[in-house]
């Protein structure tokens, strides 16, 4: 892919994430991280798809 297509295509994901999401950054203590990332893992999700899917069950 060239350069200057790349370039677009980062450009329109940025935009419709920016236009579709809120960002919300997340601090936890040392090593956590880690945990979080395994555990999503083993559960065959993305960090964001775990974090999202324990919300949504919380807010039910």
């Amino acid at each position: 892919m060239n350069e200057g297509k790349k370039y677009k295509q980062f450009a329109y994901q940025n935009c419709y994430i920016k236009e579709n999401y809120d960002r919300i950054n997340l601090i936890v203590p040392k090593g956590r991280k880690k945990e979080i990332k395994e555990k999503a893992a083993a559960e065959g999700k993305s960090v964001n798809r775990y974090i999202n899917g324990l919300i949504d069950t919380d807010m039910q």
